[in-house]
């Protein structure tokens, strides 16, 4: 793994140009992520810093599978099950019960919006976002929540230099994740779907939730880095005006990263850590 190296009081990154410190040769993109240019990153959680993004797949296919085989048995109509692109393109990065609408809709399903507190065999949008969240967590306690290791060592490397970190999640299990995961002390300030509603908020691919996440660390959106893994996240960091939006591909939507907004796509985030001369 690539380590941050340090000049002065700040760490140089390199975002796939590896500058050698020794001839001073740096080009400017390997200082963006710097005390200089930047005060905050603001890290998506689910696919960015841990794979809970797979945890989150598995709970929904189970969902949205039982609910439409039993629909498409009942309608004596085919099965079609939900999958990755599926996920990709109708429920990532949105809150739980907007992914339901959103990935329903594209079916052409609509269902009554329920409330907060329906019966997860409840036919409503609240119902099945219900039972996604019972499936999700299911699969923390029996699987365990990963860290990406490029992700860990980018955050260690930035609070070294100074630069505050925060994660903005439409999850309303976020904390629970960073617990899971242990690195809960190495996040400035958590913004996650509980905020959002308490704050009434829109979600991604809105950009409320960056924009009062930015707040909350105390800087303001052209001084901060946005990071995503789903284009809903990219747009959100693209229309609040931040300064630096990084996509992060790890399925393979590199190009959809960069139509969305993203200036700079990587596939780990140790990628933007200079290699040591």
């Amino acid at each position: 793994m690539r380590l941050p190296e340090k000049n002065g009081n700040k760490v140089l990154f390199s975002l796939g140009l590896f500058a050698k410190k020794k001839a001073m040769s740096v080009s400017p993109l390997s200082l963006r992520i710097s005390p200089l240019t930047f005060d905050a990153v603001l890290f998506d959680l689910d696919g960015v810093i841990t794979a809970t993004d797979k945890n989150h797949f598995t709970a929904w296919k189970r969902l949205f599978d039982s609910f439409l085989e039993a629909r498409a048995r009942r309608q004596g109509k085919p099965f079609r099950s939900f999958s990755e692109a599926d996920m990709t393109t109708f429920v990532d990065g949105k809150p739980r019960y907007e992914g339901v609408r959103s990935f329903l809709a594209s079916r052409g399903i609509a269902l009554p919006e329920g409330d907060l507190n329906d019966a997860e065999d409840a036919e409503t949008v609240h119902g099945l976002g219900n039972r996604k969240n019972r499936l999700f967590n299911e699969t923390i306690r029996t699987q365990g929540v990963t860290v990406f290791e490029g992700s860990l060592a980018l955050i260690h490397a930035l609070r070294a230099a100074g630069i505050r970190c925060a994660v903005v999640s439409s999850s309303r299990n976020c904390r629970r994740v960073l617990k899971a995961a242990g690195i809960e002390a190495l996040i400035d300030v958590r913004f996650d779907g509980i905020n959002a509603a308490d704050l009434k908020l829109i979600g991604k691919p809105n950009p409320d939730t960056y924009l009062k996440a930015a707040e909350w660390v105390g800087v303001e959106p052209a001084r901060a880095v946005v990071v995503e893994d789903a284009i809903a996240g990219v747009q959100a960091g693209r229309a609040g005006g931040f300064g630096l939006v990084i996509g992060v591909d790890r399925a393979g939507i590199g190009r959809a990263l960069s139509d969305a907004g993203a200036d700079i796509v990587v596939k780990d985030l140790s990628e933007l850590l200079l290699e040591k001369a």
